[in-house]
């Protein structure tokens, strides 16, 4: 598993593990910052992904 893999399941699991916790949790506040981390990382696993793309095409 290269590096660039490596981080995508890092910001995978990161991703699943807030969205668990903003299920989790009763307080709104928390629920919602989880839930934009969340989104932060999932973002973060879309543009891995791409780079890992784009470096197996090249």
């Amino acid at each position: 598993m290269t590096h660039l893999e490596d981080r995508l399941e890092r910001f995978e699991t990161l991703t699943a593990e807030c969205e668990l916790i903003a299920k989790l949790t009763t307080d709104s506040t928390k629920r919602e910052f989880y839930l934009r981390l969340a989104e932060q990382y999932r973002q973060l696993a879309a543009d891995m992904r791409h780079a890992i793309a784009t470096r197996a095409a090249a």
